[in-house]
């Protein structure tokens, strides 16, 4: 199992817009330098944040990107499920029909509890904690909007 590209690159993202002094917005092209993400594929990731209302896109001269909520209430299972839509990690884990085998399946117990140790890992890192481990070994390499 492997998240995509662009759950990765979301994370990078409210990573980097959680290090920014509150308030302050980041344009697309120097977000897309200081979180390392390609431009083509940026347009496409800050469109899920925004509709999940983790980011707000501010218009004009002074606009850019900020981030919608404190980091401190964004975890990262919060941030992947809004690019990926719900965790899951084998069919047989859903709350519907997912699986006839369910009932019976020797692995069903394995998926379950693998599904809620990786939900409890990604739902325990919080996008401030995260910005704030980032801290001074990658200062050299932000960009403000205002540089």
């Amino acid at each position: 199992m492997q998240l995509t590209r662009a759950a990765d690159y979301a994370v990078r993202v409210m990573i980097h817009l959680a290090t920014l002094p509150v308030g302050t917005r980041m344009s697309r092209a120097n977000l897309a330098v200081a979180a390392e993400v390609p431009t083509h594929f940026l347009s496409k990731v800050l469109q899920v944040l925004a509709r999940a209302r983790l980011i707000v896109a501010h218009r004009g001269t002074s606009g850019g990107f900020s981030l919608a909520v404190p980091a401190e209430t964004i975890s990262v299972l919060t941030v992947v499920e809004a690019v990926e839509g719900p965790l899951q990690l084998n069919v047989c884990v859903t709350n519907g029909p997912g699986c006839g085998r369910q009932g019976w399946c020797p692995a069903h117990m394995v998926w379950l509890e693998a599904q809620a140790a990786l939900s409890q890992v990604l739902k325990n890192a919080s996008i401030a904690k995260l910005a704030n481990q980032s801290g001074a070994s990658h200062q050299e390499k932000v960009v403000y909007p205002w540089n």
